[in-house]
């Protein structure tokens, strides 16, 4: 197993993983409902994609979850 030569300072290190942060995940509003959706995704609240409804399994579940506590 290789080991440094030489100590490695902090400074350097932390240079060194400057570049290694999280980039925020990108969100826009929903054109249907205006809530925060993920470009690309389908939204999780109503379904919607580019304007067309999407009938999947969790938008039907979700709608039933908010039809029972309103």
């Amino acid at each position: 197993m290789g080991l440094p030569k030489r100590k490695i300072s902090k400074t350097r290190r932390d240079k060194r993983r400057a570049h290694w942060k999280l980039s925020p995940i990108p969100f826009h509003l929903c054109p249907q409902c205006k809530k925060p959706v993920r470009p690309h995704h389908a939204c999780t609240f109503c379904g919607y994609y580019e304007g067309v409804g999407m009938k999947v399994a969790w938008v039907r579940k979700r709608r039933a979850e908010q039809a029972e506590s309103a």
